[in-house]
């Protein structure tokens, strides 16, 4: 799970990692760009039945990182923005795009799209061939 603080005014934001400790069971560090992927640097403290960490990032970074428990096992948390073959990103912040409205007026419907006839040539046979230049290439 992770949790994004709010942006301080000196624009950086606080994230909280926690993993299941039954995830984990040896223990597990927090390794990214944001520490060189060095796995001492974030070891996560065992605390109510989870693994915790926090970590401090500059807002207007994205950050690549990924778990590594006891024994030299990597994993990603679900919960990152996407992932890829580097690990989980995330967005330090969350920028929500404002929902769209399209406004009609009340009782007002969507313009039905026209529909255009080809003229025809009746030849023998009662068949009709469509005349059109469209048709012809």
């Amino acid at each position: 799970m992770i949790k994004r603080g709010k942006p301080t005014k000196n624009g950086q934001v606080k994230l909280t990692f926690s993993v299941p400790a039954e995830r984990a069971p040896g223990g597990v560090s927090l390794v990214g760009d944001f520490n060189g992927w060095d796995p001492y640097s974030h070891p996560m403290q065992r605390k109510n039945g989870a693994y915790q960490v926090n970590v401090t990032v500059p807002a207007d970074r994205d950050i690549c990182f990924r778990y590594l428990a006891h024994g030299g096992v990597w994993f990603d948390d679900e919960d990152a923005d996407r992932h890829d073959h580097h690990g989980g990103h995330l967005h330090a912040i969350t920028v929500q795009a404002p929902p769209v409205e399209i406004a009609e007026a009340p009782g007002e419907r969507a313009p039905r799209p026209k529909t255009i006839k080809a003229p025809t040539t009746r030849v023998a046979g009662n068949k009709s061939l469509v005349t059109s230049a469209l048709a012809t290439s």
